[in-house]
């Protein structure tokens, strides 16, 4: 087995956390303006640099998550970058279960020919299978 250099040596799960918030939160910002707001361009290019911030920060040690559990959950299904994992919404409380609609479409050998998909949602931290709109399970936290 190869050695883990990938892995950040101390990842601080409250500053991951924290960045996972301020994209989505910008992503909410975005989602609620027309594109012919006078701010819509702005505000969308604020979001593209929070999410080449966010790859750049945290990419590797998600990336390496994200591969883990397509292995195991949905080996036909390629891994992404790790920001379209992220709800458009979260409805800012920390229980927050995602919509079924939100997420990455995976195809899932657990619940084969059902739409299934991943998403990457804060407080805490976690990535959660979501299959129509019962199913929601944890699969990794940070």
């Amino acid at each position: 087995m190869r050695p883990n250099h990938l892995h950040p040596v101390a990842m601080n799960k409250e500053d991951l956390n924290r960045a996972l918030v301020a994209l989505i939160e910008k992503k909410q910002e975005l989602h609620k303006l027309s594109y012919d707001d006078t701010r819509y361009d702005d505000v969308e290019e604020e979001l593209h640099e929070l999410e080449d911030d966010f790859n750049e920060e945290y990419g590797a040690y998600l990336e390496e998550m994200l591969e883990k559990v397509h292995e195991k959950l949905c080996p036909d299904t390629d891994v992404l970058l790790p920001t379209a994992y992220l709800p458009n919404d979260i409805g800012g409380d920390t229980g927050y279960l995602p919509s079924h609609k939100e997420g990455v479409w995976v195809d899932s050998d657990e619940f084969p020919g059902k739409e299934a998909r991943l998403v990457l949602v804060p407080n805490p931290t976690r990535l959660i299978l979501s299959v129509g709109k019962t199913v929601r399970k944890e699969v990794w936290k940070a």
